[in-house]
């Protein structure tokens, strides 16, 4: 068991709703800080009045990573005065599947015992073994759970075939590494849709740019102001009005992309765009075609543009182009602007 593995889980929490409909954060091991304890609580759907029940919800904040499973009690287990609660595993990987598996083990062991004892003692095994077996409540293997197979469990067929040749413009604001504001009313369906835009550009293998459940509040922007380039997902439709959040917006219910008027002149598209979005679309429509196969035809393309422009860089003394060295090739405006955006993006502009 590769040790490096098992330490990538950072914390377990339980938080709980009570018969008298009220929520509680009211355990953890080791320990969580208040800033992230107030943002758990706001993820989960336990705290809301709304009444929407999510099962299960994940996300990122301050470089944690957080997956939350939710289960309603049904009579009649050791929990008497609880009528829902909350697994709230911490991580430092993006591994969704991995995290709500192991937590489906944690909910029942707490079902079945009514103490978190049990929960801290398979989260400890978990930890040192990679392994948390039990007859009654399943097993869980950490090696069954590749990162890879994460990264590719979305699907990019799905998000073609519903924007067609506009998915150029998601490509192109994840090459450049622009700010990109996803929404969609429903939870599930902005999870499920977000995390499958970094594959667009595998040659980066960055998840970390992705924060799929974001609230309007002082502190979640703040930490998303950190990153230069992200994905952000959000529920609440007041997000549309925060032009200062965004280079690209995407209106996922109504397959609406827009592109913020000071990211313009950097996102403007020419012939070379057009090759791509060809490339992209025809790629997904072949229904021989896997998801993955699918992402490994676009990040063939993507790893011969920047091919390309690391053989510009490397005909200058310090491997690095210049927009004077650009115009001396002689591309079509829209080429020469997204390869010089591009080449700053890349870190291969001289400043």
């Amino acid at each position: 068991m590769a040790a490096t593995e098992t330490q990538l889980m950072l914390s377990v929490g339980l938080i709980e709703k009570d018969v008298n409909g009220d929520t509680l954060w009211v355990w953890c091991y080791p320990s969580v800080g208040s800033d992230l304890r107030q943002v758990l609580l706001r993820k989960c759907c336990l705290t809301r009045d709304d009444q929407d029940f999510h099962t299960f919800v994940f996300g990122q904040f301050c470089r944690t990573w957080y997956y939350i499973t939710t289960v309603e009690v049904q009579e009649p287990t050791a929990l008497s005065k609880v009528t829902h609660f909350s697994i709230v595993v911490t991580a430092k990987d993006f591994n969704p599947e991995k995290y709500a598996a192991l937590s489906r083990i944690l909910c029942r062991m707490y079902l079945k015992h009514g103490s978190p004892v049990k929960m801290m003692e398979a989260y400890i095994t978990v930890l040192t073994k990679g392994i948390c077996q039990s007859d009654e409540n399943g097993s869980f293997l950490i090696k069954d759970y590749d990162v890879r197979k994460a990264y590719l469990a979305g699907s990019v067929k799905d998000v073609v075939s519903q924007f067609g040749m506009e998915t150029i413009i998601l490509y192109t604001a994840l090459m450049l590494k622009k700010r990109i504001i996803i929404h969609h009313p429903r939870i599930e369906a902005l999870l499920e849709f977000t995390r499958v835009l970094p594959a667009l550009t595998w040659h980066r293998k960055d998840w970390s740019i992705l924060h799929p459940y974001v609230h309007l509040t002082d502190t979640e922007l703040e930490d998303l102001k950190k990153c230069p380039g992200y994905i952000a997902g959000f529920v609440d439709p007041e997000v549309s009005n925060r032009s200062d959040l965004f280079d690209v917006y995407v209106n996922v219910q109504d397959s609406v992309i827009t592109v913020s008027q000071s990211a313009k002149e950097a996102m403007a598209m020419g012939k070379l765009h057009k090759d791509i979005g060809h490339l992209i679309v025809q790629s997904a429509e072949n229904a021989e075609n896997s998801d993955s196969q699918v992402i490994k035809e676009i990040s063939v393309k993507t790893k011969e543009i920047i091919a390309n422009l690391v053989a510009l860089a490397e005909k200058s003394e310090d491997a690095k182009i210049t927009l004077e060295s650009l115009k001396e090739h002689r591309f079509p405006p829209a080429t020469e602007n997204f390869l010089f955006h591009l080449a700053a993006a890349e870190q291969l502009l001289r400043i």
